[in-house]
């Protein structure tokens, strides 16, 4: 199963914020695993230098971004799916760019603390919990991201 991460979920890892640290972290463990194939939008990662920087210095931000991008599939963000994402008219322009970003990576869903932002997706949202809660119902799943 392919997943893109919200930027919100990684933030929980990486700032330890609880309560919300606890599931998300458990997520990474299954990326790391191989469990689930993990995607970040590149827009997160940029998001994520910056707030982590602010937070924890820039050598810190850095090692943090080297880890993220050792476990996790970037999905990029181009021209097609910043056009998309502005032809879903949603309030939230960063979620519908995050959204079509793992749409165009063919990824199966997207995990997010925040499913009310992405109710009209054309992607299958999982709030952390409910992930977590279907990869233990789930058989094993290999290094592709696929049973």
């Amino acid at each position: 199963m392919r997943v893109l991460f919200d930027t919100n979920v990684v933030l929980d890892v990486l700032l330890e914020r609880a309560p919300h640290a606890s599931a998300a972290t458990l997520l990474f463990e299954h990326v790391a695993r191989r469990n689930l194939a993990g995607l970040l939008g590149a827009t997160t990662v940029t998001t994520i230098h910056y707030l982590a920087a602010k937070a924890v210095g820039t050598n810190k931000a850095q090692r943090h971004l080297q880890t993220l991008l050792s476990l996790f599939e970037v999905a990029p963000v181009s021209r097609a799916v910043l056009t998309d994402a502005l032809a879903l008219v949603w309030s939230d322009f960063e979620d519908a760019v995050l959204l079509e970003a793992a749409r165009h990576a063919r990824a199966d869903g997207l995990v997010t603390r925040d499913p009310a932002g992405f109710k009209s997706s054309r992607l299958r949202v999982y709030a952390p919990d409910e992930l977590l809660n279907l990869l233990a119902a789930a058989p094993t799943i290999g290094e592709n991201g696929k049973p």
